[in-house]
């Protein structure tokens, strides 16, 4: 949705999850601790990762941020190759950049960021 900060999402939400009884870790990652997005005053904003409790796949992915429409790519990727969040957490992240959030939130879901 092309709103600001923008929103997008794919895969399921958390509500989904827990309604069909589906175990998983939760990472989030907030625009303010992206020095990028601190940079260029575009620091309002999130993105968070929900993935399998047992196998780490990637179930959902949701991003408030002023670029969630390009950033949400990387979510739709791992998603349809089945990866887990540890695989596109251990990609190369240009940085500074916005998209490195979404690095910190994969992260976020089975171990902890960098920058928190």
């Amino acid at each position: 949705i092309y709103t600001y900060p923008e929103l997008a999402t794919v895969g399921r939400s958390e509500e989904e999850l827990k309604e069909a009884g589906i175990k998983y870790n939760k990472g989030v990652f907030p625009m303010q601790a992206n020095s990028r997005a601190r940079a260029v005053h575009q620091a309002d904003g999130l993105v968070k990762i929900l993935s399998d409790k047992t196998t780490d796949e990637i179930l959902g992915v949701h991003v408030v941020a002023s670029n969630a429409g390009e950033m949400v790519m990387e979510g739709v990727i791992g998603m349809e190759y089945n990866a887990s969040s540890e695989d596109l957490a251990r990609v190369c992240h240009a940085h500074p950049s916005l998209s490195e959030a979404m690095k910190e939130a994969m992260m976020a879901t089975y171990d902890k960021p960098i920058h928190i």
